[in-house]
């Protein structure tokens, strides 16, 4: 399971004052325990407040490269800020992401490829997030042809069906899940395929439990990476043993540790 820790993301109350008072120890705490729990990469995001995206953008990156080397998934809706920072992030990055329209997923393919990056692209265009599963699938499927038309890898690439919270959108965990198993056969290989995990509980009781349960069944219908909080160790455990069950590890009597330490 390929892990990005959504924790530096200037939306929480803690990063948002480390941002605003530069304070790198807070930053840096985040960054070394998410990947000390199994994360795989870090969400970088800035959070909406800020008045230069592209300098605190800049500066959470230097931050966080002073305490490791592991991938930065840049997560902005701006053009001008993605298109400047990514070039200056040393080692592995992701684009945090890019709407399935075709100007729009040139333009980020086109980045991403230039810098050996990785894309995240978002079965989303002008009309907003579609209802239906062959819509997702339809819209996945452009982003997938267009981004290796535009020179990237398909390995490089991230397909998020976007998940809505279910106390608004009940119909869509199980749309989701299906879109999910179509996108993973579209092509061989396959892109990666990727939620925002924590959308699927916003502002419902129970959240940690909808999480828990609603992973499992992704990654059983096809997930294999997830935008997610690695410090929920029951959820990294959940990870790892709905993967066990689906054969993408072996059984040992201790395979939480394995997957952990091995």
């Amino acid at each position: 399971m390929h892990v990005i820790g959504e924790r530096i993301n200037g939306m929480f109350a803690g990063v948002k004052a480390a941002i605003r008072e530069k304070n790198p120890a807070a930053i840096q705490d985040l960054a070394k325990r998410q990947m000390a729990a199994g994360a795989s990469a870090l969400d970088v995001n800035v959070g909406p407040a800020v008045a230069d995206a592209t300098g605190a953008m800049l500066w959470l990156v230097e931050t966080i490269r002073e305490v490791t080397e592991a991938p930065l998934a840049i997560d902005t809706a701006k053009w001008d800020v993605m298109s400047k920072v990514v070039p200056q992030v040393p080692g592995e990055v992701i684009l945090n992401s890019t709407k399935a329209d075709p100007e729009i997923v040139a333009q980020y393919a086109q980045l991403a490829a230039a810098h050996g990056a990785g894309l995240i692209g978002l079965t989303l265009d002008a009309e907003g997030v579609p209802a239906s599963v062959d819509k997702r699938v339809e819209l996945g499927a452009n982003i997938i042809a267009m981004s290796m038309e535009a020179g990237l890898s398909v390995e490089k690439l991230y397909i998020d069906p976007i998940i809505l919270p279910v106390n608004v959108a009940p119909q869509t965990p199980a749309t989701v899940i299906r879109a999910i198993s179509q996108l993973r056969v579209f092509c061989d290989p396959p892109p990666h395929l990727l939620l925002g995990l924590s959308n699927v509980s916003q502002k419902c009781n129970q959240r940690e439990l909808i999480n828990r349960t609603y992973l499992a069944m992704c990654i059983a219908g096809g997930l294999d990476s997830a935008i997610m909080d690695p410090l929920d160790t029951p959820l990294m455990d959940t990870a790892i043993t709905a993967e066990l069950l689906m054969q993408k590890s072996i059984y040992c009597d201790s395979f939480l540790e394995a997957a952990r330490f091995g």
